[in-house]
């Protein structure tokens, strides 16, 4: 059983001043395979206290030195990848599609990162002033358990190319990830104090950073609940936000579409990370007068999707994250029936041959209505609902119906109709006949999915203020 006791401060693993212990688990057997000792508000003060010292002299790197040390990460990052992909499996039980993913997406991203700094325009004229673009401070940069590692690397390597310096708090859920990803910042030999990890509680470590007056940015992922929390509370410091949160996202199914051919981009975007994803597509949009031939094309496709053990080159979806997630997931599945859905696959309870576990039925209702729960609550497990529409109009409207307004999906043969109905659904992104991903786009969401963009030149943008440079000889001149 690993025990994993340090954080990560002014260039150091240390002891935590905090001696609370977190206990890790392998979600595929219930077993518990670790410790992480947790930090708490005097680790936060010395973090940020680190991090605000190293933000005078990184700031003024040049692009040339940011981009340098970028590689160093992307390299060390790289190195690390079968040690990622082991963790993710361990700890999360990601099947070997995603698993595979989630351990190369780290280095990546930090590779899109540079290609972003490369291009990206600091300074530019506006009439006879300059403006330059000027990094905010210190960034606190608080992560998920669904893709640990990719958020923590995509969040610093966008923090650190503006010029900004971090301080991280990973989910405690997935200290396996943050463990390898820490080794690794640590090889790659940036300065100290650029970057700082302190495993935690976010109602510890999280709220600290959140209320602590040097933190001059704020980069969540995670719940709109805690989303709007962190808004109010950092409010008091004038906090800058990025906020990813919830989503509800429809895929649209437009009458003229061939069912069969679209089933794997409808079971793909529903169930991709386990269902464990804030753009899964969870409402299905369906022509009512196509509803019976749809319901029995998914019913046979989910038929043939596997739930079980994510070594398993066989398996799609594994197993929930917690039992806390698993007890949620079976909770919305009994709201669903009572609320007076039908089953057309899955249901309570494991699927048959796995007695322990936190493994999840896939799950679709049908006979829903845009009003239950199950249509507007964000589950986080792999359960679809169908909701049948009128027409096009009727489609868009229910499409709309919702809070959230991250994602969604449109799929049908007339691409110029499918464009068409895409520019009018309220989602930061919207794919047309494709789960394919744009890391040049920007990524974020509508209403209550968050605010602010992260990727590309937007994501760059977030962590810096504009400003203005007029001197008295070019305001003559105007």
């Amino acid at each position: 059983m690993q025990r994993l006791e340090h954080i990560y401060i002014n260039g150091e693993f240390i002891v935590p001043h905090g001696q609370e212990w977190f206990d890790l688990h392998n979600p595929s057997t219930e077993e518990i395979i670790g410790q992480v000792r947790l930090g708490d508000e005097q680790d936060v003060q010395r973090a940020v206290a680190a991090a605000k010292a190293a933000f005078p002299a990184w700031a003024r790197t040049t692009r040339e030195e940011r981009i340098a040390a970028l590689r160093r990460m992307h390299k060390a990052i790289a190195a690390r990848q079968a040690d990622l992909m082991e963790a993710v499996v361990l700890e999360y039980g990601a099947p070997r599609e995603r698993g595979s993913w989630m351990a190369s997406y780290p280095a990546d991203v930090i590779a899109q990162t540079i290609d972003a700094l490369a291009s990206f325009e600091f300074e530019e004229q506006a009439g006879v002033a300059s403006v330059i673009m000027t990094p905010v401070g210190v960034a606190g940069l608080i992560t998920p358990w669904n893709s640990n590692a990719g958020f923590i690397c995509n969040k610093l390597a966008t923090a650190l190319a503006a010029g900004c310096t971090a301080v991280i708090k990973p989910s405690e859920l997935s200290a396996l990830q943050t463990q390898v990803v820490a080794e690794a910042l640590h090889e790659a030999g940036l300065p100290k104090g650029v970057f700082n990890i302190v495993n935690g509680l976010g109602s510890v470590v999280g709220e600290a950073i959140t209320r602590h007056p040097d933190i001059a940015k704020i980069s969540f992922t995670g719940s709109s609940a805690v989303g709007q929390h962190l808004v109010s509370t950092g409010a008091t410091t004038m906090k800058r936000v990025t906020l990813e949160l919830g989503g509800k996202s429809p895929t649209v199914v437009l009458d003229d579409a061939d069912f069969a051919s679209i089933m794997p981009i409808v079971l793909h975007a529903g169930f991709a990370n386990s269902g464990q994803a804030c753009i899964a597509g969870t409402r299905i949009l369906v022509p009512r007068s196509r509803l019976a031939e749809f319901e029995s094309i998914i019913k046979y496709a989910v038929s043939h999707i596997r739930s079980g053990d994510p070594r398993d080159a066989e398996t799609d979806i594994g197993p929930m994250v917690s039992a806390k997630q698993w007890e949620r997931v079976q909770n919305y599945i009994r709201i669903g029936q009572e609320e007076g859905a039908t089953l057309l696959a899955g249901g309570e309870g494991r699927p048959d041959g796995l007695p322990g576990g936190w493994f999840v039925k896939p799950t679709i209702f049908t006979n829903a209505n845009n009003q239950m729960r199950i249509a507007q609550e964000e589950i986080f497990g792999p359960i679809l609902t169908l909701i049948a529409y009128e027409d096009e109009a009727d489609a868009i409207s229910i499409a709309n119906d919702t809070r959230y307004g991250l994602s969604a999906v449109v799929l049908g043969r007339d691409v110029e109709r499918c464009e068409r109905v895409a520019r009018q659904i309220d989602a930061g992104r919207v794919l047309i006949n494709t789960l394919a991903h744009e890391p040049r786009a920007p990524f974020g969401g509508f209403k209550y999915s968050g605010l602010g963009r992260e990727m590309g030149k937007w994501g760059l943008s977030a962590y810096l203020e504009p400003k203005t440079l007029l001197g008295a000889a070019e305001a003559a001149k105007a």
